[in-house]
């Protein structure tokens, strides 16, 4: 059984849901076509709404706090108002309201709930819907979330159904945004009006009326929406200096100027690819909004919740790959109130890191998600539970792991975006991305078309720092890897890490491009200096930590190669290159003549789907230095199958170990033939 949000709905034997659970507009319970009567209980009806939507069941004590103030028997309380839900959803034949050990589950498999419609197909991604679906999950909206409900003296329970109606309004919007976006006729601007009363200050929905008025010769009335917008904005102390830009734009379009409004919206005035002009760069945009910290009382902004926030501000900036909106212009939307959807909207990010934090006795609970904000679609999401000796320690933790993971979750979307776009629409930012997509394939074929791509970023944006960067990593793989003439592919990764670090020198990537060419010159100090200046940086910078292993494990200090894989592995769990973090763990082990440890880790390297040949042979050397000489030789028959005629000198000549270490390595390719 699958209950909440992600349940799929089933058909009873008379083709219709058994019940129709309406949550988006005023609550409703309809079998078969009659209205089911509901309870006068507020309680009993939030509890249905609460149950309904939770993805798994919820144990009795967390339902107590929710919905009673220090009641004199809340658990009492709570089997009553089971008793009344039971009466409503129940048959004879069916019991839903599900009690095991002291959890409760609301069973509604069979069912059609109108919130969880919406919550799976825009979590599935909405930009794949037909038109079709889209108007029929629009019509679905007869009201906001749980219309007209609330429960006095619930703080913990209002604030659930703030922010549900908060996310399920931001669903409507993208909702919306889509089949304004599809439509040609003039119904658009029936879907244009009810997207600017959800969202009165999103820049997108103003650029879009105004479009529509000028491609329709409407000037009069894009004049009256100009002005009104522009009364609406002020009257918030908005600048509205883009929407008027907006519709100079729009009437230039309608007399056939080359003008793109979307590039003016975000600042921008983004040339063809094509046409030889140099333009400002685009980066994926992210807003973190003030956590919030809940205890007995309402939930509140500031303190340790608004440290973290600012802390997340700080570390993702240092990281020079997204561009961050300011702290101060976040935290005075949280204090009007504005929640995270409108206010990626009203900013014009991609993406919004909202959160909570909650501390309970000697534990502290943090929970963060990353949603897009057209899509509003939740991309990632996760719960830091942690014991408090040192509430700063524990923060500068847990901040340290949503960096990391915001940093990856953005890559892999916008690596994964860029692969869908033909490529010669790609602006430097998604050829980067696109570079970044063939580079982490580690083949030969791939990494030349990796070459290509950062060749293309750089071409479109010669400020690129990464672009540059990622140029320098395909060079260094084209040496490593031994796929062209070693040396003039050294000279090419020292050379373009060399112009990453002139286009921007406070980027880690650069550093980390840079230490990684001067390791292939054999210049392991310089190396280890420029590496730690990019985790000086960013202390977040997943590749510097697991390249400074890398460098250690062969000539350096092994124990430190151990630390940093570790520390490298915890702030990247999934990364492209966990292989490499797991086979410098492996190689330090060798060197500290911990060989059994040394192969298991070495196999975890080679199970990774996209390791190459040296990982294997990693594996290979170590197995056979822990005696498990058959497992060893496998892993050299799946090598030869790539490359017949690999041997230990291809291996050595690709790494820098120290003498006694590249003795190892060669005594264990020995013992296996």
């Amino acid at each position: 059984m699958v209950r909440g949000v992600e349940m799929p709905v089933e058909s009873d034997r008379s083709g219709g849901p058994a019940l129709h659970v309406q949550l988006l507009g005023p609550l409703a319970i309809g079998r078969g076509g009659v209205p089911v009567a509901l309870p006068a209980s507020r309680k009993v009806r939030a509890l249905l709404a609460y149950l309904a939507l939770a993805p798994r069941a919820v144990p009795r004590s967390q339902l107590c706090e929710l919905l009673w103030d220090v009641p004199n028997d809340p658990r009492g309380e709570l089997r009553w108002c089971l008793s009344k839900l039971r009466s409503v959803v129940d048959t004879p034949d069916r019991q839903r309201v599900e009690t095991q050990e002291d959890t409760v589950a609301l069973d509604l498999t069979d069912c059609f709930v109108d919130a969880i419609e919406v919550a799976r197909a825009t979590q599935q991604g909405i930009q794949m819907l037909s038109p079709e679906r889209l108007r029929a999950l629009a019509s679905l909206y007869v009201g906001e979330f749980l219309e007209g409900f609330e429960i006095d003296r619930n703080p913990d329970f209002n604030a659930w159904l703030t922010a549900q109606r908060r996310q399920f309004r931001g669903r409507h919007a993208a909702l919306l945004e889509r089949l304004a976006g599809a439509e040609t006729g003039d119904d658009i601007f029936g879907y244009l009006e009810k997207w600017l009363e959800l969202a009165p200050f999103d820049l997108r929905v103003h650029e879009m009326l105004l479009d529509a008025f000028a491609r329709r010769g409407r000037l009069r009335e894009g004049d009256e929406h100009l002005q009104s917008a522009a009364r609406m904005f002020e009257a918030e102390g908005l600048d509205h200096g883009t929407v008027r830009e907006m519709w100079r734009a729009a009437k230039a379009r309608g007399d056939g100027a080359k003008v793109r409004a979307a590039d003016l919206s975000s600042g921008l005035a983004l040339a063809p690819a094509d046409d030889g002009v140099i333009v400002s760069p685009r980066r994926a945009s992210i807003a973190v909004m003030p956590f919030v910290e809940r205890n007995a009382a309402m939930p509140a902004q500031g303190g340790a919740a608004g440290g973290l926030a600012h802390d997340l501000i700080t570390r993702l900036a240092k990281l020079r790959s997204l561009f961050i909106i300011a702290q101060g212009t976040v935290f005075a939307l949280s204090e009007r109130h504005v929640g995270p959807e409108e206010a990626g909207r009203m900013l014009n990010v991609d993406y919004v890191v909202s959160g909570s934090l909650q501390r309970q006795g000697a534990r502290m609970t943090v929970a963060v998600e990353l949603a897009e904000t057209r899509s509003a679609r939740v991309v990632w999401t996760e719960v830091f539970d942690q014991r408090v000796s040192d509430s700063f320690l524990v923060l500068d933790e847990i901040g340290n792991r949503i960096v990391a993971s915001i940093a990856h979750e953005i890559e892999t979307i916008e690596r994964n975006r860029a692969m869908l776009k033909p490529p010669n629409s790609l602006d430097a930012w998604e050829a980067y991305h696109r570079g970044l997509w063939h580079v982490y394939r580690f083949n030969k074929a791939d990494n030349e078309r990796a070459r290509e791509f950062f060749e293309m970023a750089v071409q479109r944006d010669p400020t690129f720092a990464r672009a540059y960067g990622g140029l320098s990593f395909a060079h260094f793989q084209s040496a490593f890897q031994g796929w062209a003439p070693r040396e003039p592919e050294v000279d090419r990764a020292f050379d373009t890490a060399g112009q990453s670090l002139m286009a921007d020198d406070r980027d880690p990537g650069a550093h980390w491009a840079m230490g990684r060419a001067l390791w292939l010159r054999g210049q392991q100090d310089q190396s280890l200096i420029e590496l730690e200046q990019a985790i000086d940086l960013s202390p977040n910078f997943a590749l510097g930590h697991y390249t400074l292993a890398f460098v250690h494990s062969q000539g350096g200090d092994p124990q430190a190669a151990v630390r940093f894989s570790d520390h490298s592995r915890h702030l990247s769990p999934f990364d492209p290159l966990l292989f490499g973090m797991l086979g410098a763990r492996a190689m330090a082990l060798v060197r500290l003549m911990q060989f059994d440890e040394a192969a298991d880790w070495a196999l975890k390297a080679a199970a990774r789907p996209n390791a190459h040949a040296h990982i294997l042979a990693i594996a290979a050397y170590c197995l056979a230095l822990a005696g498990r000489f058959e497992e060893g030789r496998a892993q050299m028959v799946a090598i030869r199958k790539r490359l017949p005629s690999y041997s230990v000198d291809d291996f050595l000549t690709a790494m820098q170990f120290a003498p006694e270490g590249a003795a190892l390595f060669r005594e264990g390719a020995r013992r296996i033939g």
